[in-house]
């Protein structure tokens, strides 16, 4: 790991010298690469260089105790300061091991979300409404801008279905263990008995594709328009200017009714187009690649129940990690990170057991 270290703090050095060069700033393309493997690298090399200096300060106390003699205050202090040094290294050398690790390709990106409500009737249509506010707050929170592009609300509130984008650097790298089922246990509004429902919403999460991933070829799609509609199908325009784009080659339907211009609708329906295909090719490119599946927080399968969410008890349990908070209203509200940090610690430490193996 160390030798590894060493060559990406020479190839971060002959980067920065690049990014002085003339010939390179004139070359825009160049340098926009440049600037963008410097600063993935640069939280790396500042905490090697922590590191390097911790070990340099090392052997100036082992130094010093071999200078000490028959000092005895001096060896103490020195001895103190060597162990304290050596906590401090063990631990910045396993905070390099975190950092090395493998990264998602698609970890910096965007995230389409996709809220589809499952079995439960009218009761899942309300849970997909709770899950689409919390996701919202959840946005608010980190900053990622939280765009609508097709929604299905029924007359009671609730989401049969919904499609949106949070928008931010990193989106994805939070978001990707969202996709799965997720259940919810709680007495529904329209139940006099009072006795607990049980039902499902399906949460699909892709990375966004940029206009480099996908190429769509246009006689391969289909557009048509028509009119946006609400809640019980009432109309909330009367110019056709939702738009539906089915992918003829793959079957893909996706549309978009939530901006008030066909133009707008069209561009939002292309970029989850564009999502669903990239996740499609990936999907097939990365299943010959079992063991890396291997290392990863379940499987992301749409139809893998990942939570629970039971009201009456007030708690979330997460069935990947076993993990159960008693703070249910903070959750839905977009107190998400308990338990999404939880998800990231279990992967790290299960891809640094890999990496062991």
């Amino acid at each position: 790991m160390l030798t590894r270290l060493k060559q990406m703090k020479q190839h971060f050095d002959e980067i920065a010298a690049e990014l002085s060069d003339p010939a390179v700033i004139s070359d825009q393309a160049k340098w926009r690469e440049l600037v963008k493997e410097h600063s993935t690298l640069e939280p790396i090399i500042a905490k090697y260089d922590e590191y390097l200096a911790a070990a340099g300060a090392m052997d100036e106390c082992r130094q010093m105790l071999a200078d000490a003699g028959s000092d005895r205050d001096m060896k103490e202090l020195a001895e103190e300061e060597l162990r304290e040094l050596g906590k401090k290294s063990e631990a910045l050398i396993d905070e390099l091991k975190v950092m090395l690790l493998p990264k998602d390709k698609n970890d910096e990106r965007s995230v389409i979300m996709e809220i589809r409500a499952g079995t439960g009737g009218e009761e899942a249509a309300l849970f997909g409404a709770v899950l689409l506010r919390m996701y919202q707050r959840y946005a608010e929170r980190h900053n990622f801008k939280f765009e609508l592009i097709d929604s299905n609300e029924t007359e009671m509130g609730g989401m049969k279905e919904a499609v949106f984008s949070l928008n931010g650097r990193g989106a994805y790298a939070r978001m990707k263990y969202e996709s799965g089922v997720h259940r919810v246990q709680r007495v529904p509004e329209t139940e006099a008995q009072g006795r607990i429902q049980t039902s499902a919403a399906t949460v699909a999460v892709l990375p966004e594709a940029e206009s480099i991933d996908v190429e769509i070829n246009p006689n391969d799609i289909r557009i048509d328009t028509y009119r946006a509609s609400g809640a019980g199908g009432q109309h909330v325009n009367k110019t056709s200017s939702a738009i539906r784009i089915t992918h003829i080659p793959t079957g893909i339907v996706v549309q978009s009714q939530d901006e008030r211009s066909q133009g707008q609708n069209k561009e939002k329906a292309m970029k989850v187009l564009k999502s669903r295909l990239y996740e499609l090719y990936s999907s097939e490119a990365d299943a010959k690649e079992a063991s890396e599946r291997k290392s990863q927080v379940g499987s992301g399968d749409r139809s893998e129940r990942i939570r629970t969410y039971n009201f009456p008890q007030g708690r979330v349990t997460d069935h990947r990690i076993g993990l159960t908070l008693y703070k249910l209203p903070q959750f839905v509200d977009g107190d998400m990170d308990e338990i999404i940090e939880a998800l990231i610690l279990a992967e790290r430490t299960r891809q640094l057991a890999g990496e062991a193996d």
